[in-house]
């Protein structure tokens, strides 16, 4: 009996199957090599490859997930440069994280679909902060935060060139250079410095470290990096600073009221430059910054109206006739008074009790308790348990705000909090005097005592973190969350008129607060389930082109917003390979930008 003979067709998928067999060997192998190596680098307990453990990580603080075939720990600014070393020569993706705080999803992988391995290198580890010339300036390294800084600081009585708060908790110092961030600070303007230390991959595929500190360290990246950790260096002669550490342009800039292109905003050419702006398209090691005197007296003023002309006029008084400006000039909508009010009342009164060195803490013990409960069976626990218990905990405490606050709160809708000093205080409270003393229905202020100062700022303070919150609460009516940070012109009067009702109509709900000085704008929206948010957004984005807005402003593209060219000319440039937060600005994800 003759035997069937295979047919062709047979022997193709045998030889497919032999391949895709050999391909996923192949990669497992490398996947081996990799974790060895990094391991070998920075120890075992510093190496996570486990989809539960990782995903903290992989997740953004509101918005982007995607995956990683590790995340690695380093301890210091050496095993980083090893680190690096190891991913290069092993052609992965690579993706620099500290605190993860970015609002636009560009400090974790987004989705599934890179061309090569991603590998999250978090650098929480390496916050050693050195400060120069008498702690007038400060060098700080990768992962460490502002809260730190404003300690450190404190004792020398002068501050950083940003405080915390302004839309997220624990922000990190090199994260706010690499992504340009605003700050709420008139006088100090976004975070810039022209002075970092950092690595670059080269068209050639040759990493190399390269010294912009300013401070002379070695010649090899191990003698460099070395002497910087080990303070080998005489931080009090060094020599004056020819370029910038801090935007000193800014509070000039800020004053031309009548310019129709805005302040600040990430696509600024004038702000591109090397660690400034990169958006983790180069590893930041360090960088060098200025730090500012602390005013002799400080005054807060809280202003409401039911006309939202009168800030208007307001801001134009202030940038044009000021000598000094006021330090903040932070605007709160009615709708983020309320959502600070109620979701972020638990974030209040941690900061007000604990302080804002806590904060990390707490998210670390959220981040392990979701992670524990989320293996249990009851379905009470499987989504953001932590936050709907720490929700329902804080509402057994008693009202948190001052009683002025609260009136303030229900007789106007738009708040504006002004934090003058030295000499602005005066000026201020002149001008408020004139425009805002008349106490009716219309408007009104009130100076502050130290106390509703205090908690005016930290109301302000934790408000960014309420549209997550409401969206997890009331997930039966939410869709998704749609943030937007937007620099509306210097001469733009009708900012409160810019979104139609037809759009605003399909939000479940609607947050808006500001930067008023600086118009800028944190419009952030909930959608209603079942709405298209993409399509709303486009129409959104065009309605801003056609207002001559910016943006985003201060959280730079992540992976919400696409690139202008200035933008992803400088990606390209810095990373021709495009192996460093592939992706970002809706950009390729593919080697070489294929």
């Amino acid at each position: 009996m003759l035997q069937s003979q295979p047919d062709q067709t047979s022997f193709v998928y045998l030889f497919k199957d032999c391949a895709i067999g050999r391909e996923l060997k192949m990669r497992n192998d490398r996947l081996e090599e990799l974790k060895k190596g990094l391991i070998a680098i920075v120890g075992q307990q510093q190496v996570l490859t486990d989809d539960q453990k990782t995903r903290p990580y992989r997740t953004g603080i509101r918005v982007g997930k995607g995956v990683a075939c590790a995340v690695v720990i380093p301890g210091n600014l050496l095993q980083l440069w090893q680190v690096l070393k190891l991913c290069v020569q092993l052609d992965k993706i690579i993706i620099i994280q500290a605190a993860n705080t970015g609002l636009t999803g560009g400090s974790t992988p987004d989705g599934d679909d890179y061309d090569r391995d991603v590998v999250i290198i978090s650098t929480l580890n390496l916050d050693q902060l050195i400060l120069l010339n008498r702690g007038t300036q400060v060098v700080a390294a990768a992962g460490s935060t502002l809260y730190q800084l404003e300690e450190r600081l404190a004792k020398l009585g002068r501050g950083p060139h940003s405080v915390i708060g302004s839309s997220c908790i624990g922000a990190s110092i090199v994260g706010g250079i690499c992504n340009n961030s605003g700050g709420n600070l008139v006088n100090r303007g976004p975070a810039y410095t022209e002075y970092s230390l950092f690595a670059r991959l080269r068209a050639d595929g040759e990493l190399e470290l390269i010294n912009h500190l300013g401070i002379e360290l070695g010649e090899t990246p191990e003698d460099i990096l070395t002497t910087l950790q080990q303070v080998n260096f005489n931080t009090e002669a060094l020599p004056e600073c020819q370029g910038q550490a801090s935007d000193q342009d800014y509070k000039n800039r800020v004053r031309d009221i009548e310019s129709p292109v805005p302040a600040r905003f990430n696509a600024d050419k004038r702000r591109l430059q090397e660690a400034s702006g990169c958006a983790g398209k180069l590893a930041v090691f360090a960088v060098r910054l200025d730090t500012f005197p602390k005013p002799e007296e400080e005054q807060i003023f809280y202003v409401g109206t039911n006309q939202p002309q009168h800030l208007t006029t307001l801001r134009k008084q202030i940038l044009s006739n000021f000598k000094q400006l006021p330090d903040m000039g932070e605007y709160l909508h009615r709708s983020y008074f309320d959502g600070a009010d109620f979701y972020c009342k638990d974030a209040y009164l941690a900061i007000k009790y604990f302080g804002t060195g806590f904060i990390p803490t707490l998210f670390s013990i959220k981040r392990q308790v979701d992670q524990i409960v989320s293996q249990w069976p009851l379905p009470l626990f499987q989504d953001h348990f932590s936050d709907k218990a720490l929700q329902f905990a804080a509402q057994l405490f008693p009202d948190h705000l001052p009683a002025r606050m609260r009136e303030y709160r229900n007789q106007y809708e738009h708040h504006m909090i002004i934090l003058a000093s030295d000499h602005s205080i005066q000026e201020t409270k002149e001008l408020l005097q004139q425009s805002f003393a008349r106490a009716d229905e219309e408007c009104s202020y009130f100076e502050c005592s130290e106390s509703e100062g205090k908690a005016a700022l930290l109301h302000r303070y934790v408000a960014g973190n309420a549209p997550a919150r409401y969206q997890i609460l009331n997930a039966n009516e939410s869709g998704e969350l749609l943030p937007l940070d937007v620099a509306l012109p210097r001469n733009c009067e009708t900012w409160y008129e810019i979104l139609p009702q037809e759009i605003l109509c399909q939000m479940a709900e609607t947050f808006q607060m500001s930067h008023f000085l600086c118009m800028v704008f944190h419009w952030d929206f909930v959608v209603r389930k079942g709405v298209d948010a993409a399509d709303l957004k486009a129409k959104i984005l065009s309605i801003l082109d056609k207002a001559g807005a910016k943006y985003p402003a201060e959280h730079n593209v992540g992976h919400l917003y696409k690139a202008e060219t200035d933008l992803s000319n400088f990606y390209k440039k810095i990373d021709p390979t495009n192996s460093f937060n592939p992706g970002i600005g809706k950009m390729s994800k593919l080697k070489d930008h294929q």
